[in-house]
């Protein structure tokens, strides 16, 4: 079980301080809000009545079956693209200064299929913490066993092929989070440095919210919809392996590239470099100058941005991306990102077959 781990900042450059400040200066200077701002509202307004829209098409067969399979494929997306957008900010409490907005807005997390409780605390208080750090990061286990992304990890003959079959498992990336990942993770006696002990009401969350999602994309389509159950089984999985491989792709890319380090703990459990330091090295970004990739992926694109500013909305990001990127550079420290998304996937296609080989080099 891995012990508790600490930063230990040896250098005290002041980088994050310094980085601070000036993002800081920028948000006042401008007269600006860390929250959301009216193009972010109309990008939400955007997202949720798309939503509705091809799920309403859907279940009502307003198309002919072909259409409605597209129709089921796009969906699937768009619910990624909620993810992204809305209620990973939310979640984070970025979205706004008050607390029923950001929670009805995350809400939305349990509509579309995953836990709400269970996010923050893998995602929020995990992830953002021991980031790329193999038996504690749970973000890195991929597939285990399967997918292999460090030398700590023991080498099987299958993943010498990893870069090939390891994007047909992104895909199914939401099949396993709604019905195994979720409930593998909740009543785990611990989750990374989170020792479960969830309250009571948390169980009946866990599987009413569940089913809800269960109703809404199974049950509800096989009652009211003319279709054969097999004709529902390949709209289903079109719908998941969709969202799926969108989620999949998206995450690995800013965290698993050739640029970014999986930081092996010193004996004594420390991380010898201050957290900030230790996110710039673990994080990359892709695509910083495509506006329609950052519409899409709701700034995980800008992941740098993100995991030092995660209290401030990710329409900002690339307005404050140049300061970070100027202020790293200049204490030193590392500003990982692929100039496209094109670049970042072959990025992660050479990093898991380097990572896919017995030694490493």
């Amino acid at each position: 079980m891995p012990l508790p781990l600490k930063f230990v900042d040896k250098t005290n450059s002041g980088f994050f301080t310094t980085v601070k400040e000036r993002v800081n200066d920028y948000f006042q200077s401008n007269g600006l809000t860390k929250q959301a701002n009216g193009a972010m509202v109309l990008k939400t307004i955007i997202y949720l009545v798309s939503f509705v829209l091809l799920y309403l098409a859907i279940l009502l067969e307003v198309f002919p079956s072909w259409v409605s399979l597209l129709l089921a494929i796009a969906l699937g997306m768009n619910m990624a693209f909620i993810g992204f957008n809305i209620c990973h900010d939310a979640l984070h409490g970025s979205y706004s200064s008050k607390p029923w907005i950001n929670n009805a807005l995350g809400f939305i997390f349990n509509i579309i299929g995953a836990n709400v409780y269970i996010w923050k605390i893998t995602h929020n208080k995990i992830h953002h913490t021991y980031t790329n750090i193999v038996g504690h990061d749970g973000d890195l286990e991929i597939a285990p066993g399967v997918v292999r992304v460090s030398e700590k990890e023991k080498h099987h003959p299958i993943h010498r092929y990893q870069h090939i079959y390891a994007f047909f498992l992104y895909s199914l990336a939401s099949v396993s989070w709604f019905f195994k990942k979720d409930y593998k993770k909740f009543f785990q006696k611990k989750i990374g440095q989170h020792e479960s002990n969830h309250p009571r009401i948390e169980y009946v969350k866990l599987f009413s919210y569940k089913l809800m999602y269960y109703s809404l994309f199974i049950i509800l389509p096989l009652l009211v919809m003319s279709i054969t159950w097999w004709q529902f089984l390949i709209g289903f999985l079109a719908l998941n392996l969709a969202m799926g491989l969108v989620i999949g792709l998206v995450f690995q890319l800013a965290h698993l590239v050739e640029q970014t380090s999986l930081p092996d703990p010193e004996k004594n459990e420390n991380i010898e470099e201050a957290w900030a330091e230790h996110q710039l090295k673990t994080t990359a970004n892709f695509a910083r100058d495509s506006r329609l990739t950052t519409f899409l992926c709701g700034g995980l694109n800008l992941q740098v941005e993100h995991h030092l500013f995660p209290k401030i909305c990710h329409i900002h990001y690339p307005q404050i991306s140049e300061i970070v990127k100027n202020t790293s550079l200049e204490f030193g420290l590392p500003y990982h990102e692929n100039t496209s998304f094109a670049s970042a996937l072959k990025s992660h296609y050479n990093f898991l077959k380097k990572a896919g080989k017995k030694q490493l080099a």
